[in-house]
């Protein structure tokens, strides 16, 4: 056993030997809002015996739970407090025989008295910490006014933010992405572009699923990021009514607005949500040096580019739900997403030395376009057998249509007498479609007092299209080269069943499951120019973890788990995209699973003004997927995929929220890690020292200003050829609502911390022929201003149902690290 698992194991020992022999009786109980049913965090709880001289006291969690030990028999007064709500009062009888009093559900409900005298001004807390996931709440969150959601992923613990934007989730860039708990295939492959252009407001909350358990699919070894809408609000239905949101934005990068509304009639329950925002940015410059060691010498190659980007963004869904009885209730989904990113510039190119002798330039007129549409229903019918809902049946059938066209044209102009690479203008199109079906049927049955039994199966059909084709201009027109088009279709069924079995002792919690999947993929070429082929591979999936509760308000927990990331289809699309006359780029169709395992360590506190979360990991993967570049006999810089890194990673990561006043709020949220990556296969190691953090100030102002101020460093990133570089960024806000709430207006600014507000990223990469410097200025400079209506007609709160579906299969993300997960709080 290496060092690391010898520590962990003096770890359970100790914590083992520390447990009290004595025999206690243990009250528990849960305290949820009378309207919501949403659990009371921070609740004092009080339990007094002999006219109040013997007293034990204890704080509910963020759900509402409580639980204290009782050593002495006898006749107890429980007293529940919390500001602004009416106390709650029992008796409870402890007769020394039972191990556990359960008093079940209690209900609180506001003070009417108190609150007319009293100014109520606690702050609601930011992070909900559970056992197998980190919830960020947006809607608490001053900034979310006028920001956009991958602002907000910047301060969300567990996921990091690059300056190009590409996202991590608990370490790697492999990872799913869920919309109110159903997977989002066009998300999933593209989140950067879509989140920077989805306002925050639109969203209720960001869960971090860092340990998904064995009912979750094993597929993304970042875990699963599940973005929940503002139309599911509450949990349980009092009265018919409605309530909604307008909103508007606009400012120097763009303008936008939307729509929402929920509401009950009796049984039947609605919600509609629609958006649109157009957002651009000008004038990201792009500066390379690379350095290609040639037998005639060292060639040397300058680019430079100056771009224009464009995104809109649309998207819409309607929910309809209908409870046929007390215990169960059919759900209907819609939506339809689409996004279009579009970016034009007009790049130059000098070469020279080495086979390009005195040199040469050349420069062209570029356009890049890529137009995402996603469609997905969903409909399932959900049944619970026992008044706690505990013992429950699901069923779920649910279809993905995802097109999407790809453009690249290139026209060439301004080139030197003689070159020596073609400069034929150019086009590609690549029209792609996903059609994805789904069943699945997941079961929960309670097996004894604190043991639960999740099992489940499901079926996965998913059928990829590709229709690439490539045109040269031959004098006035574009002539097709068929030589170069790839047509091929990618089909995969997937047959997946699990059991997990979930345990609470006393103090101590375990959770253990085993998922299997078996995968068979098809792949046939229509052009004939590749061989079709197939394969079928099953992967056996373990996850465990075991958790303390040191007290009320702290926790420790270890946890293990296995992930694994398949190829996606543009990783084995075997399409040698030429558009570039400096390099070819393609697939590489004999990809295998990606494999992540992680071990993990967790610690929690919490109380009313300081929360704090401590998480260190490992992780291990010795088949890693890395995107890497090597020349060819001709000199032709080729860049493809292939499971060539051993990759080790150690993390320590840091999330604190402290509640200095009332009104004042300060937060970290960063962590630092060692990564260790090597590739026998190309010859290639490289290691180093990352880290990130976010420091941010939150203050109410008189007149109920809400002002924050966030600031963010990143260092550079390591990959298997080198590194991307960190960066520093300020961001603040400031809103103001009136007339009860309703009316809101908010504006928000971001900058770079460099000249002009840019962000200024260094990136490097090498291999034993070519060195490449890379230079990206970002413009970062915004100003968005916000504006919010708010209106509701009864007083109600949606019936809301959890969705048990997930996806098999995600895109594998290209250019970060890609390291496994763990058990964010146990």
């Amino acid at each position: 056993m290496n060092s690391f698992g010898k520590k962990f194991l003096f770890l359970i020992i100790s914590i083992l030997s520390t447990t009290g022999l004595q025999a206690q009786t243990t009250v528990t109980g849960v305290v949820k809002d009378s309207i919501s049913g949403e659990g009371e965090p921070y609740a004092t709880v009080r339990l007094t015996k002999d006219g109040g001289k013997n007293q034990l006291m204890s704080l509910t969690d963020l759900d509402g739970v409580f639980s204290q030990d009782i050593k002495a028999k006898g006749t107890y007064t429980l007293s529940i407090t919390a500001v602004g709500r009416k106390e709650i009062r029992r008796t409870v009888n402890v007769s020394g025989k039972q191990e556990t009093v359960n008093l079940g559900t209690l209900l609180i409900c506001d003070d009417t008295n108190m609150l007319a005298s009293v100014e109520v001004v606690a702050q609601r807390p930011l992070v909900k910490m559970e056992t197998d996931k980190m919830t960020y709440s947006v809607e608490a969150d001053a900034d979310s006014k006028s920001s956009t959601v991958l602002d907000m992923l910047r301060k969300v613990p567990m996921v990091v933010v690059d300056g190009q934007d590409n996202i991590t989730v608990n370490g790697s860039s492999s990872f799913k992405v869920y919309v109110d708990g159903k997977p989002n295939m066009m998300m999933t492959t593209a989140p950067s572009q879509v989140f920077k252009s989805m306002p925050a407001s639109v969203v209720q909350s960001i869960e971090v699923v860092t340990n998904p358990g064995a009912k979750y699919d094993a597929e993304g070894s970042g875990g699963v990021l599940n973005i929940i809408t503002n139309k599911q609000k509450g949990q349980t239905v009092d009265m018919d009514g409605y309530s909604g949101q307008i909103r508007a934005n606009a400012g120097n990068k763009g303008w936008g607005g939307g729509v929402f509304v929920s509401g009950q009639q009796g049984r039947f329950s609605w919600n509609a949500n629609g958006m649109y925002n157009n957002m651009s940015t000008n004038g990201t410059t792009v500066d390379m040096y690379m350095e290609q060691q040639m037998t005639s010498g060292t060639a040397v190659t300058h680019y430079y580019q100056k771009g224009k980007t464009k995104i809109p963004f649309g998207m819409g869904n309607i929910g309809l739900g209908y409870e046929l009885d007390s215990m169960s209730s059919v759900n209907l989904s819609l939506s339809v997403t689409r996004f279009q990113m579009k970016n034009t510039g007009n790049p130059t190119s000098e070469m020279y030395g080495g086979i390009y002798g005195s040199g040469f330039s050349y420069s062209n007129s570029m356009m890049m376009r890529d137009i995402n549409t996603n469609f997905n229903g969903t409909i399932d019918y959900q049944r619970f057998f026992n008044k706690d809902r505990t013992h429950s049946l699901t069923l779920t059938y649910m279809l993905n249509y995802s097109p999407r066209d790809n453009d690249n044209d290139r026209e060439f102009k301004e080139a030197t007498d003689e070159t020596l690479i073609d400069l034929t203008d150019r086009r590609s199109r690549d029209e792609e479609k996903t059609t994805e079906h789904t069943a699945q049927i997941d079961y929960s049955l309670p097996v004894a007092k604190g043991h639960t039994l999740n099992t489940g199966l499901k079926y996965m059909n998913r059928l990829n299209t590709s229709d690439a084709r490539y045109y040269l201009r031959q004098t006035d027109e574009y002539v097709l080269d068929e030589a170069s088009g790839m047509d091929y279709e990618y089909r995969n069924n997937i047959l997946a069943a699990y059991a997990e079995w979930d345990a609470k002792f006393g103090k101590f919690g375990a959770k253990g499951g085993l998922r299997y999947e078996h995968t068979w993929q098809d792949v046939k070429y229509k052009s004939k120019n590749g061989t079709d082929f197939k394969k079928d591979y099953g992967t056996l999936v373990p996850t465990a973890s075991i958790s303390y509760s040191i007290g009320m308000s702290s926790n420790i927990g270890i946890n293990y788990n296995m992930r694994i990331s398949r190829p996606g289809i543009s990783y084995l699309n075997p399409y040698v995209d030429k558009s570039n006359p400096m390099q070819l780029t393609y697939g590489n169709t004999d990809l295998d699973v990606e494999k992540n395992h992680t071990l993990g360590l967790v610690y929690n506190m919490f109380s009313q003004k300081f929360m704090l979360n401590m998480t260190l990991q490992q992780v291990i993967c010795n088949n890693g997927i890395e995107q890497y570049s090597f020349l060819d006999a001709d000199n032709m810089q080729n860049t493809t995929y292939g499971n060539i890194v051993k990759r080790s990673t150690t993390n320590l990561n840091v999330f604190a929220n402290w509640s200095i006043t009332p009104k004042t709020r300060l937060m970290l949220n960063g962590g630092v890690g060692y990564a260790d990556m090597n590739s026998d296969q190309l010859n290639q190691k490289n290691h180093g020292w990352q880290y990130n953090a976010m420091l941010g100030l939150q203050q109410t102002l008189p007149w109920e200003l809400k002002v924050s101020c966030n600031l963010f460093t990143n260092s550079k990133r390591y990959t298997l050829q080198g590194y991307t570089g960190g960066f520093n960024m300020l961001m603040g806000s400031l809103s103001k609502s009136i007339l009860h709430d309703k009316l809101t207006f908010s504006v928000m600014a971001m900058t770079g911390l460099s000249r002009h507000g840019k962000l200024k990223l260094e990136n490097y990469s090498s291999s034993p022929t070519f060195v490449s410097r890379q230079t990206i200025k970002v413009p970062m400079a915004n100003v968005n201003f916000t504006v919010s209506w708010s209106f509701n007609k009864g007083a109600y709160k949606q019936k809301t149902h959890e969705s048990k579906v997930n996806s098999d299969l995600i895109e594998h993300q290209s250019t970060e690290e890609r390291i496994g997960n763990f058990n964010m709080g146990m």
